[in-house]
Order: structure tokens, then sequence, then C-alpha cells
């Protein structure tokens, strides 16, 4: 049901969440630099990429995807691994860690409100699903109006931005409608995060203000949290790729030392 690809490296194995509206392009410009340290593990999200659409809403559950997680690590081989997160991908590998903190040598991620944000009480679940009701309808303009889905910006590679438009043709309307309904709801950790067990670095984007609030909250909850600010906005892997590949490489070793 969902793609997934093991590339070659040294060391444990590390999992690789992309965010919405993106694929496994995501993360081109760290497998390399990652490869020295690990061995990556890139999967894509439902409805994006390789992955498939399923209709059912029990597939989009993060509950669902924390048991594909564990079914991947199994198959794998691996007593314990690392992960990684952006985004909405954050959202995700935070909430896998909470739930198996034992599986986990360390675990990083990148700038996401949705995976720290407080529930806005005035929105009920209502309100959100009738904010969507009209989604599918809207056809392939829905998802082009998303903020994160991908535009030439001239910022990136041109391979990588090559790869990632490419990949935006393969995106499910389907699949990105049931995961904001069913998905998204059970993201934020916010209210769990102090009881993070795990080694956990932040690689965060400083030139999304919007998200800096949230980051130096995530610090005080979280006092063991470390974290790597870098000039980069929200794609902050793709935008510093050297930088972010240095602070992870560092964590992972780290992690592989104090784990044994």
């Amino acid at each position: 049901m969902m793609h997934v690809e093991v590339h070659d490296g040294t060391g444990p194995h590390l999992l690789l969440v992309h965010g919405i509206c993106s694929s496994r392009a995501q993360w081109r410009p760290n497998l390399a630099g990652l490869a020295e340290v690990s061995r990556p593990v890139v999967v894509e999200l439902l409805g994006h990429g390789r992955s498939a659409s399923p209709a059912e809403p029990e597939a989009y559950t993060v509950a669902a995807y924390v048991a594909r997680f564990e079914a991947i690590r199994e198959d794998l081989g691996a007593e314990r691994w690392a992960i990684c997160g952006q985004s909405f991908g954050a959202g995700l590998t935070l909430n896998y860690a909470l739930t198996h903190p034992a599986r986990i040598l360390g675990q990083v991620f990148t700038n996401s409100a949705s995976a720290l944000a407080r529930r806005n009480p005035a929105i009920t679940d209502e309100m959100r699903l009738a904010r969507l009701a009209g989604f599918e309808d809207r056809g392939r303009a829905a998802l082009e109006a998303m903020p994160f889905f991908p535009k030439r910006s001239g910022r990136l590679a041109p391979a990588v931005e090559a790869e990632l438009m490419a990949d935006a043709e393969r995106i499910s309307l389907t699949g990105v409608a049931q995961g904001l309904r069913y998905t998204a709801p059970g993201l934020s950790v916010i209210d769990r995060f102090a009881q993070t067990r795990v080694p956990t670095l932040l690689v965060n984007g400083r030139r999304e203000k919007s998200f800096q609030p949230v980051r130096d909250e995530a610090a005080r909850l979280l006092p063991a949290l470390q974290v790597v600010d870098l000039d980069g906005g929200h794609p902050v892997n793709l935008d510093q790729p050297e930088a972010f590949n240095d602070a992870v490489r560092a964590f992972l070793a780290a992690a592989v030392r104090a784990g044994g």
C-alpha cells in the first residue's frame, strides 16, 4: 500500500517520511550524505508518488501509519532504527516514537506546525469537515492551491525541482483529501511531546517565521530536545541540504554511540 525504497549505506536504517504534496524527491539531496551514517528507507505517503490511494478512512489514521512503519522495520529485520519526518510526515514520526520508543535509536524532524499545533477550540470537527466537503469537487485546482504544492521557484537544484514537479503529477486528489480528513486531526503531539523518551533533533528552518514560536515552545516542553537552526524555510532539508546532512550525521553518530 505504501511505496518503500531501501538505499545502501552504513549504519542503522533511517526511515524518511515526507510531507503533504511531496514525494521521495524530498530527500534526493540528502540521500548520499545520510548514507554515510545510515541506510535510508524512503516511504511515500498514501495518495503520493507511487503509493496507493485507498478510499477506506481507516487506512489514513495515524495508528495505521504507525503500524505500517513497524511492519517495515520488522521486514528489514531491524531491532531498532532511526526516523526522520518532514512537515506533515513529522507528525507521523513523532507519534511513532511516542508509541514505540524502544524501537527508536533517535529521531529527527523539521518544521511542522501540524505536529506541534494546539487545536483551536473554536473550530469543531463539523466545521473542519464542512471546509473539506468541496475539496474533491474543485479538482486538481484544489491541490495546486495548497501552500506546499510544488511550484517552480528557482531556489532548488534544477534536477530536484524537476523531480518534485514530475511527482506532483502523481498526487491523488482523493488520497490528499482523505489524509486531510483522517490523518491530519491525529497528527499533533503537543500535549504529549514532553513524554518523548528518545533522543530528538529538530532541524529548524528559521526563515519560516510562523514556526519560530512553535520551535521555542517545543524546546521549553522537552529540555532534552536538540535544535539546529539553519538559514532555510519550511523545506529546510532542501534549502540547506549540506548543513542539514551535517546536523543529522552528527546527531545519528552520537545516537548510535549512546545506544550501543
